[in-house]
């Protein structure tokens, strides 16, 4: 999730500015990427309530407001349609912290 937000949202940040940079497979990259933090907090719901793992409060709550700010990138993208890239590089990249925060207090 870190590492596919981080290079999906820096291609996107750096998009905004170089247009020859957007191009379809930019999307299949952010695409790929959301599909990963979707997949991961499935798939980490899906351990918590089969094992008797427990996981730390912080570490659920950076996973799920990552999976959260998917849903606003998304919400958004048609108000700002100007700035798009530069919408889902920064949303990207917000993404890799969050993912890189649930790692640290993990």
């Amino acid at each position: 999730m870190i590492f596919t937000n981080g290079m999906a949202g820096t291609l996107c940040t750096t998009a905004h500015w170089v247009p020859s940079l957007r191009r379809r497979s930019l999307w299949w990259a952010v695409i790929a990427a959301e599909i990963v933090v979707a997949a991961q907090v499935v798939l980490g719901t899906v351990l918590l309530n089969t094992s008797k793992v427990q996981a730390p409060r912080f570490h659920m709550l950076y996973g799920f407001s990552a999976l959260f700010a998917v849903g606003i990138l998304y919400a958004y993208r048609q108000q700002v349609r100007q700035y798009e890239f530069l919408l889902y590089g920064l949303g990207g990249l917000f993404i890799m912290g969050c993912g890189i925060r649930a790692l640290l207090v993990s």
